[in-house]
């Protein structure tokens, strides 16, 4: 029996079972099985085929999206618009067959734009290049999930399911369970709030089935079997995700208006340049980034050359970014900006920078 097969019975399993008291052992153990099933596909075989052709693409820029979606949704008429770089588009499914890079420059930033085959049901077991494209897409920053306003919800499901028995979460934060194994001493166990959905011999058994007998866990928040799973394999990715509706001109306004409200989603048609700029927008928030301006001593600020930093980026990391050895010859750094009470306000290294601040570092 292959391991397809018995990840195939496990989910059948799930699904007939009840969900009640008597049953939550029995399925936090299904589910445990399953995770491990699941990283057991991942891993790639021993031998070694034929090399064919590179997937992944260098990462540059500032920062890094990848698009994903099911196949002709129009990913690569968004990447043509978006950026100067021209992806083969067509009316039919599988046009682009492997990773298109390309720069969107917005707000002084380069963002890597990475336009991904189309991924289809079972992408995840590997079928139509779909794990070279998860793969991809692990890498990213930023997930834009492209859907078909005709018939988006089917699509988003399919594809949440695809990314999230990969271990990709999306729009999550990760899990506050402290875990660390232990060279014995058996198995330490507490909560700081009252929980739920975990109890003691549920974690145990789950521990079990990973060959782990001697460990300290500390639940600080109420949090269900498969987070406390996702804590132990330790390989999960937490990643924002935007949900880009494409081709709204072929609906009608109130079912534009309901997909418009839906959390994380954006509404557009590439094929009639409609709210890209919105677009844009929003995808700068996910990505979290900010733009840093440096002043010379007795001149005006140089607005041209923006230095991008992540949000809650410290004074520390812009010197990082200006030289390397600039923070060992630091002694003070002037900055007017939002971040400061007045301008322009005397700082250490230890302050936290905000979006379109303008800094000026003195040296010992």
């Amino acid at each position: 029996m292959g391991i397809l097969e018995k990840i195939a019975e496990i989910e059948k399993e799930i699904s007939r079972t009840q969900k009640n008291k008597a049953t939550e052992y029995h399925l936090g153990l299904l589910k445990a099985k399953l995770a491990k099933y699941r990283a057991q596909l991942l891993e790639p075989s021993k031998s070694a085929g034929a090399k064919g052709e590179g997937f992944d693409v260098m990462k540059s820029g500032d920062a890094r999206v990848a698009l994903i979606g099911f196949p002709s949704v129009g990913k690569s008429t968004f990447l043509s618009l978006m950026t100067s770089t021209e992806s083969e588009a067509a009316s039919y499914e599988f046009t682009t067959l492997t990773c298109i890079p390309g720069v969107i420059q917005y707000k002084g930033a380069n963002i890597q734009l990475l336009d991904l085959p189309g991924i289809i049901e079972g992408a995840a077991q590997g079928k139509g290049r779909g794990r070279q494209v998860i793969a991809v897409a692990r890498t990213a920053d930023v997930v834009i999930m492209m859907l078909d306003a005709t018939k988006g919800d089917v699509q988003r499901a399919l594809l949440e399911k695809e990314l999230e028995s990969v271990g990709i979460r999306l729009n999550r934060l990760k899990p506050n369970i402290y875990f660390k194994q232990k060279k014995g001493g058996g198995l330490s166990y507490n909560s700081t709030v009252p929980l739920t959905h975990c109890s003691e011999k549920l974690v145990q058994l789950i521990l079990h089935e990973y060959k782990i007998f001697n460990a300290e866990v500390l639940f600080r928040e109420d949090s269900t079997p498969d987070e406390f799973i996702d804590v132990i394999v330790g390989n999960r990715v937490y990643m924002p995700c935007l949900y880009v509706y494409n081709k709204v001109d072929q609906i009608s306004m109130e079912e534009v208006d309901r997909l418009a409200r839906r959390p994380h989603s954006v509404v557009v048609s590439c094929g009639m340049k409609l709210n890209l700029d919105y677009l844009l927008e929003q995808l700068w928030e996910y990505l979290a980034l900010i733009c840093i301006y440096t002043k010379k001593r007795g001149e005006r600020p140089d607005f041209t050359d923006a230095i991008i930093m992540r949000r809650g980026a410290s004074v520390e990391h812009v010197c990082h970014r200006i030289h390397r050895t600039l923070t060992s010859q630091f002694k003070y750094a002037l900055v007017w900006g939002t971040s400061t009470k007045y301008s322009p306000q005397r700082v250490g290294v230890t302050h936290v920078m905000e979006h379109e601040d303008v800094i000026q570092v003195v040296k010992k």
